[in-house]
């Protein structure tokens, strides 16, 4: 069993986020960093958003569970279990990204909450979270997360057109980083971060010779009502798997790749 303490459980609900040091050890990020820079998909299927500055960022996104490492780590209980205890009961997957912050070019992302997107899709409640896993090195020089502690509990800002992205009401934003911190999330391979949806985050662009991947499970609550569309599901059961399906799916699809 994953579960968290009444300690972390305090510490999310009170700054919108925890961190999980080396939730993955170094053989299960050596295996979803060789598949993720091998995958062609990521370059046939990546989407690409402008921030402000024109610059780019490039995310992978799927709803789609399948027999592949990325979809061991959607279902995997290292994850599912303690975000069932922050949202309170059962969960389901919402979607999963990819995001590739290249070096160099890699664009920021502005100011915004996941709940100020997925509200739009009829979610009703923001009982909604995520778990960023660090695929690369994440440090302030390539881009690395940054949030804006307790600002979950400001509830939903509005959100309007910034670049090709849709970023929050920075009117509200400069008034919030008055008064909450602002954390930077420097995080090696294998640690993870489980966020509230309405928890303030953005990334500078990378300027440094260093790529930034990372892999973020979003989830929602079953008893959350919400609006089908396209790599935004409705409720459906989400089957767990064991956390060593990591490595066996891995390992299996390794070895795929090294054959085509």
């Amino acid at each position: 069993m994953a579960q968290l303490s009444e300690d972390q459980i305090q510490q999310f609900n009170r700054d919108g986020y925890i961190f999980q040091e080396d939730l993955f050890d170094p053989e299960e990020m050596d295996l979803l960093i060789r598949i993720a820079k091998t995958d062609q998909r990521f370059e046939k299927e990546a989407l690409e958003r402008r921030d402000s500055n024109a610059a780019t960022s490039k995310l992978w996104l799927t709803d789609a569970l399948e027999d592949d490492i990325y979809s061991a780590f959607v279902r995997c209980l290292r994850i599912v279990e303690p975000l069932e205890q922050l949202l309170g009961g059962e969960i389901y997957h919402y979607h999963h990204k990819m995001m590739l912050k290249e070096p160099f070019v890699g664009g920021a992302w502005e100011w915004h909450q996941d709940y100020g997107y997925w509200y739009s899709n009829n979610c009703l409640f923001p009982y909604m979270a995520s778990c960023l896993i660090a695929v690369d090195q994440a440090t302030r020089k390539n881009g690395c997360l940054q949030v804006l502690k307790g600002s979950h509990l400001m509830g939903r800002i509005d959100h309007n057109k910034s670049g090709d992205q849709t970023g929050a009401d920075m009117d509200r934003v400069n008034e919030a980083l008055k008064y909450l911190d602002l954390v930077y999330c420097e995080m090696k391979p294998g640690t993870a971060l489980f966020f509230h949806s309405n928890l303030l985050h953005r990334s500078d662009a990378n300027r440094s010779p260093d790529p930034r991947w990372s892999l973020i499970c979003c989830y929602n609550a079953a008893r959350n009502p919400c609006k089908a569309r396209a790599n935004h599901p409705a409720y459906s059961y989400l089957e767990k798997w064991s956390d060593e399906r990591i490595k066996e799916i891995g390992k299996r699809q390794l070895q795929e790749f090294s054959h085509d």
